[in-house]
């Protein structure tokens, strides 16, 4: 068992952590500050188990042994089940192992520049680590790869290649780098640039990289607290070839990024480029929507509608002209880039209602793909129910339309003309429904919770948990009642549900997925450690709702990892407990 590092927050597979070595090192960051001997090996002097004074000497990252896992761990002669101090295992993809150290040692100089190769190589060696360790690649870091390399889910640097580029006359900024000779004036105000142009030398040089790198790594560090990380990567990997590549290539292991992203975040996600479209929140949405969401409100016409900038969509101007024309004769499903669609029960749920993008009036074929794609298989699953299709949209989303219509063989009906809050537009979009009648409010707010449970727990899990109540409070805060027993509250800020003790019962008791964190024998007090669970569902991700059930006690809660993090750590807050009971 590790015990000298433990993760303390997550942005995807971004990890702010801290190593706890003779000064404690926030990660992401450079071991270079507490290495010893020049930086070429990590050495901590620690008392043994017997009291005797020694020193524990990992091996240093250059030093590769091959062979075996076993060949591996015999080659480092160090028990590690017996190591009491920090300790680090040197490995390759193919000999990568649990050995028990709090951080493994990935040699990277042989990667950088190869995206594929390198993606290839971390996942494999993620897959065979705990956890709970740290992920140390070396002789690769500079100041404009650092961000995407911690978003990749590395923890640990050295500055040795920064460095090195230095002395060879090279000067490296957040942006790339750059030919020191061609610098007439120092682009920044460290220590070590502040000394006339003149007499900056390549020593200096190397000085100014080192900095650079670490200050990068600090706004890495602020940018994984906000849960902004990707949004700043997305710019900043463009500047070097390889590291947009390996982004791209990150973001298609949609199974490893997904499993450690959140199903919710209090930062605003930023929609700035064509790659948004490919973050695991954008494609679990579209997922989400197309195979777990029912729509109850049907037997009348799906009124498709354009996006607004105000979120939640119908508390923007345009959605409330938009609601008179309705008059809630129809089901409203807004279509936007970079969501895709989204109905309107779900307008609150992440990230519905919890970004911005860049208006141009104009879309690229990357959106118009995307979005057309997921409005293709969202009618493809649940055109049938509808009466007939009617779609208020302006002119820059009726290709989308007019490309889904060709797919499937069905009609739409367009009500905009010039513009979709026109006073000819809007009674176009009344006369379309002209003939039926609206939905009730109870109607319209049974559907929304129970939809809000399709999403979160499974397709059906709406109807089976929520099929017999009746709802107190007013929208967006719905309380969900069984026989008088409060079950959920509809959380207005995410979109998501909030379970009491009689819910987390009733959902585990249902005949649906139940996202389940089995623990020992305790009474768990405000939180869950990782050391305490026996297993957890596969399906569970930070934020989700989770049941808690052991010996003791029966409780629930929402995750602070995923399930199947929460089932191999040794350490660190796995649930945050909101009500408990002992048995």
């Amino acid at each position: 068992m590790t015990d000298y590092f433990e993760v303390h927050d997550r942005d995807g597979p971004a990890r702010l952590g801290e190593l706890r070595l003779s000064e404690p090192l926030r990660t992401p960051a450079l071991v270079d500050d507490v290495l010893r001997d020049g930086g070429s090996e990590w050495r901590e002097e620690q008392p043994t188990p017997d009291g005797d004074e020694s020193t524990l000497t990992v091996l240093p990252h250059r030093a590769f042994p091959g062979g075996t896992a076993d060949e591996v761990k015999e080659a480092f002669q160090i028990d590690y089940d017996d190591v009491s101090f920090p300790s680090a295992a040197v490995v390759s993809p193919e000999t990568a192992a649990d050995y028990g150290a709090d951080a493994y040692v990935l040699p990277g100089a042989g990667l950088r520049g190869y995206a594929e190769g390198f993606v290839d190589a971390l996942l494999s060696t993620k897959a065979a680590t705990p956890p709970d360790s740290a992920l140390y690649v070396g002789g690769v870091a500079t100041p404009a790869n650092v961000a995407a390399l911690a978003y990749a889910g590395v923890d640990l640097f050295d500055a040795d290649y920064a460095y090195v580029r230095g002395t060879e006359g090279f000067y490296l900024a957040g942006d790339g780098e750059h030919f020191l000779e061609d610098l007439d004036e120092l682009p920044c105000a460290c220590e070590a640039c502040r000394r006339p142009r003149g007499e900056f030398t390549r020593e200096h040089c190397a000085e100014h990289n080192v900095n650079a790198l670490r200050a990068e790594l600090a706004r890495v560090r602020q940018r994984i607290r906000d849960g902004r990380l990707r949004d700043y990567v997305e710019g900043q990997a463009r500047h070097e070839a390889w590291t947009t590549a390996l982004c791209r290539r990150l973001d298609a292991q949609y199974g490893y990024v997904e499993e450690r992203t959140p199903i919710l975040r209090r930062a605003e996600l930023l929609a700035a480029s064509e790659d948004t479209l490919n973050r695991a929140e954008i494609q679990r949405f579209a997922d989400r929507v197309t195979t777990r969401y029912r729509p109850r409100l049907t037997d009348r016409p799906l009124v498709i509608v354009p996006c607004s900038a105000r979120k939640p969509y119908s508390e923007s101007q345009s959605h409330a002209q938009f609601s008179r024309a309705i008059s809630y004769r129809g089901h409203v499903v807004s279509m936007t880039s970079p969501i895709g669609v989204v109905p309107t029960e779900l307008e609150l749920t992440y990230p519905a209602q919890h970004y911005d993008s860049v208006v141009t009036g104009e879309w690229t074929d990357g959106e118009y793909g995307f979005v057309a794609a997921v409005l293709e298989r969202y009618l493809d699953r649940h055109c049938d129910e509808y009466t007939e299709l009617v779609a208020h949209v302006p002119a820059d989303y009726r290709p989308i339309c007019e490309r889904v219509a060709d797919a499937l063989d069905v009609e739409f009906t367009y009500t905009v003309e010039d513009h979709p809050t026109t006073e000819a537009s809007l009674a176009n979009l009344d006369d379309a429904l002209a003939g039926y009648d609206a939905y009730s409010k109870q109607e319209r707010e049974l559907a929304t919770v129970r939809a809000v449970a399709d999403y979160l727990i499974g397709d059906g899990a709406g109807d089976e948990l929520f099929a017999d109540v009746t709802l107190g409070s007013r929208y967006p805060k719905l309380r969900v009642n069984h026989e008088d027993e409060q079950l959920a509250t509809l959380v207005a800020q995410y979109g998501t549900l909030s379970f009491t003790l009689a819910g987390a019962r009733h959902w585990a008791d249902a005949d649906v997925p139940t996202k389940r964190v089995e623990i020992d024998a305790f009474v768990p007090q405000g939180s869950v450690l990782a050391p305490g669970i026996v297993d957890a569902s596969d399906d569970i991700r930070v934020g989700d709702e989770v049941v808690i059930e052991g010996p003791k006690a029966f409780a629930v809660g929402r995750a602070e990892m995923s399930g199947p993090e929460m089932a191999a750590s040794t350490r660190g807050v796995a649930v945050e407990v909101r009500h408990c009971e002992s048995k």
